[in-house]
C-alpha cells in the first residue's frame, strides 16, 4: 500500500483545496492530511485564519477524501510523521516548489499544480474591506503601517498628522494626507489613533459619531466618566471601539497569564513589572511615561488581580520645573492578600522584566517582557522548572490589527483587553492626575 501525506491550514475550505487533495489521493492508496494548529499557523505567519482548528478539521473530514487527519503542531514534525506513519510520498502545492526537497531523504516529494485564481487569503481579503486611517505625530505609526501589510483586508489609505517629519515615505505618500481630523472622518471607515492622550476622548467621540470603528492606544480617555461615555456611544452606534495595547496580543504573554491563573505557581502574591526606555524626542511626539509605559505595566496587574485594590501610592520624578512632565514613576498597589509594583520611565533605564510570584513558584519573563516570545516557570526544585517559547512577529501589532479587523467583520469585540482592565488603567491615570497619594521624588 502506498501512503501519501500532505499538510495545510485549510481555512475556508474551497475547491482549490479539494482539487489538491484529490490529486494527492490519486498518488497512492492511503492519504493522511496534516492540519496546522493555531499556534503553529502564527509561527508560520498565518495570522488571519478565520476558522478554529476544530472547524477546519470538521470541514476537511466532511469531504471524505482524507483517510486519516492529524494535527501539525511544531517545526520538524513532517520528518517525524513520515517516519511514524511509514510514508511513501510527501506532497504539497506547486507554490512550495523546492521548499521541501530536504524530505527526499525520507520519501518521494511531489509538488502538485494549484488551482489558479483561488486561495483562502483571497477569500479573506474579499470579505474584509476595512479602509484604515492613521492619526498622530509619532514614528510608532511607521510600525503600524508596516504591520498592515501582513493583515488581509486592512487597506491603509489615509493619515492625519500635524507633523509628518517622523513618518515614513510610505505613510506620507498615502492616497489621503491631511492635518484636519474632521476631513479624515469623511474618507475612512476605521482609525488607528496614536495622538497625544489628551486628544483621545475628543477624537474617538467624533469618530464614533461618524460611525467609524476605532483602535486607539491606551488610555482611551483621561478619566472614568469619559471612558464610560465612549463605551456607551460605541454600543449605541454599533461600531467597534478597541484599546491598542500590543502586549495583550503576544502569544507568549497570553499563555503566561493563563498559566498564572491556572494555579501552577500557587496563589499569586505579587506582580513586579518594569518598563523603561530612554526617549530623546522630548517635544511634539513625546509621551510622558504615565502614558508610554503605564498601561503596559498595569496590564498583568489588573488581569491577575482585578481592580479591587485597597491602596495605591505613586512616586514621581518630574523632568521639568513646572512638574508637567514625568520621567520616572514607581507605584505600589495593594490588593486583598496580594501586592503589585510597577516601575516605568522614559528618562531612566532599568531591567525590563516581569516577575509573577506565587506560593508554589514564580513566572519569570526576561527583558523586554512586553514583547516576549519566551518565559520560564521556576520552582524550589529546579528540576521542575519549565521553559516556554512562542514565535512573535511584529511585536504583537499585527495580531492586534487582526483582532480589530475580525471585530469589525463579526460586529463583536474580539479584544484581548477586558473592560475591567481598561477601567483599572483609566482609574490609575485619573488618580495620577488628581495627585491622590502621589509623592514627588
Amino acid at each position: 500500500m502506498t501512503k501519501v501525506i500532505t499538510y495545510g491550514t485549510y481555512d475556508l475550505l474551497h475547491y482549490g483545496h479539494i482539487n489538491l487533495l484529490k490529486n494527492a489521493k490519486a498518488l497512492g492508496d492511503y492519504l493522511i492530511v496534516g492540519v496546522t494548529a493555531d499556534d503553529f499557523d502564527k509561527q508560520r505567519g498565518k495570522i488571519n485564519v478565520k476558522q478554529s482548528l476544530m472547524e477546519r478539521i470538521a470541514a476537511l473530514s466532511q469531504t471524505g477524501i482524507a483517510d486519516e487527519i492529524i494535527v501539525e503542531e511544531y517545526e520538524g514534525q513532517k520528518i517525524d510523521d513520515i517516519k511514524k506513519y511509514d510514508i511513501d510520498i510527501f506532497t504539497v502545492g506547486s507554490d512550495w516548489v523546492g521548499k521541501f526537497d530536504y524530505l527526499n531523504k525520507y520519501c518521494k516529494v511531489v509538488y502538485l499544480p494549484r488551482t489558479e485564481g483561488i486561495s483562502s487569503s483571497g477569500i479573506r481579503k474579499k470579505d474584509r474591506k476595512v479602509s484604515l486611517g492613521l492619526v498622530g505625530e509619532t514614528n510608532y505609526l511607521n510600525k503600524v503601517e508596516n504591520e498592515c501589510n501582513y493583515v488581509n483586508g486592512i487597506n491603509l489609505e489615509a493619515v492625519c498628522t500635524k507633523d509628518s517629519s517622523c513618518l515614513s515615505e510610505q505613510i506620507r505618500n498615502l492616497k489621503i494626507s491631511t492635518d484636519d481630523f474632521d476631513t479624515l472622518l469623511d474618507k475612512v471607515d476605521a482609525l488607528y489613533i496614536r495622538s497625544k492622550p489628551e486628544l483621545h476622548y475628543e477624537q474617538i467621540s467624533k469618530a464614533l459619531d461618524h460611525k467609524i470603528h476605532v483602535l486607539c492606544e491606551s488610555p482611551l480617555a483621561m478619566n472614568k466618566e469619559e471612558w464610560k461615555e465612549l463605551k456607551a456611544k460605541a454600543k449605541e452606534k454599533k461600531v467597534i471601539l478597541m484599546e491598542a495595547l500590543k502586549t495583550a496580543y503576544s502569544t507568549a504573554y497570553s499563555r503566561l497569564i493563563l498559566l498564572a491563573k491556572s494555579g501552577m505557581i500557587g496563589d499569586i502574591v505579587s506582580v513586579d513589572a518594569t518598563c523603561t526606555s530612554l526617549d530623546n524626542n522630548i517635544g511634539r511626539s513625546h509621551w510622558d511615561c504615565i502614558y508610554e509605559w503605564g498601561p503596559t505595566a498595569l496590564l498583568p496587574v489588573f488581569q491577575l488581580f482585578g481592580i479591587n485594590e485597597k491602596n495605591c501610592s505613586i512616586k514621581v520624578r518630574y523632568i521639568d520645573e513646572n512638574k508637567e512632565h514625568d520621567g520616572f514613576i514607581k507605584a505600589d498597589i495593594v490588593f486583598p492578600k496580594s501586592v503589585a509594583t510597577i516601575k516605568i520611565g522614559n528618562t531612566v533605564k532599568s531591567e525590563g522584566e516581569l516577575i509573577i510570584s506565587g506560593t508554589k513558584g514564580y513566572i519569570y519573563v526576561p527583558s523586554p517582557w512586553w514583547k516576549t516570545d519566551y518565559f520560564e516557570l521556576r520552582f524550589e526544585d529546579p528540576s521542575q522548572n519549565r521553559r516556554y517559547f512562542y514565535q512573535l512577529e511584529g511585536e504583537g501589532i499585527r495580531y492586534e490589527l487582526v483582532a480589530f479587523a475580525q471585530s469589525i467583520e463579526l460586529c463583536k469585540d474580539m479584544s484581548n483587553i477586558s473592560d475591567t482592565v481598561s477601567e483599572g488603567i483609566i482609574e490609575f491615570v485619573e488618580q495620577y492626575h488628581k495627585k491622590n497619594n502621589v509623592i514627588e521624588i
